[in-house]
């Protein structure tokens, strides 16, 4: 069926996508809903078999054909009650921590996901945002700041433990150059 359309289609050289819908959608009307088919009641054509049906059409509530297309993932929840779902938190419950639970969700939309365990009743979690009711961080007070250093520390220690190393050597006895009044063998 879609290839006779698009051997018809090839044939006017469309050279926009909105060309090739108008021609589909002509083709479509003329082609399929109004060709009579061998079955259907009476070679009747689509359309007419639609316009004369006696029973009413059904139309299913948009909340349950919204329900039928989404997606469901399991994971695990943390120990501060959170689960991470595509890059993002979200805060389930500290009772649910430790346990897997379902994430339903519409692939479109991942700000609101539905929560399902066990036997808990479903539920909606938002996505976490930290730091959503927290201001700027506040200046530290001045005995909390950091005080650039003008010497070193480290090195004016070393130079005092240097001192007493060189004053241990000097106060030693040596008893070669040491003379006992005048006569150089003690």
């Amino acid at each position: 069926m879609v290839d006779s359309f698009l051997d018809e289609a090839h044939l006017e050289k469309s050279q926009t996508l909105d060309e090739l819908n108008q021609l589909l959608s002509i083709w479509v009307d003329e082609c399929y809903q109004n060709k009579a088919h061998s079955g259907l009641t009476d070679n009747q054509s689509p359309a007419m078999a639609y316009r004369n049906d006696a029973k009413p059409a059904k139309f299913i509530d948009p909340a349950v054909l919204a329900n039928a297309f989404l997606h469901c993932e399991s994971r695990k929840v943390d120990k501060a009650g959170c689960i991470s779902f595509e890059g993002k938190k979200y805060e389930v419950g500290i009772p649910f921590t430790g346990y897997r639970v379902d994430v339903i969700f519409d692939p479109a939309d991942t700000r609101l996901v539905t929560i399902e365990h066990d036997n808990h009743p479903p539920f909606t979690a938002k996505e976490l945002v930290i730091g959503e009711f927290t201001g700027k961080k506040p200046k530290r007070p001045g005995y909390m700041t950091p005080v650039p250093a003008s010497e070193s520390r480290l090195l004016a220690a070393a130079s005092i433990r240097n001192q007493k190393r060189k004053e241990q050597v000097h106060s030693a006895i040596s008893y070669r150059v040491k003379e006992k009044d005048g006569c150089p063998d003690v």
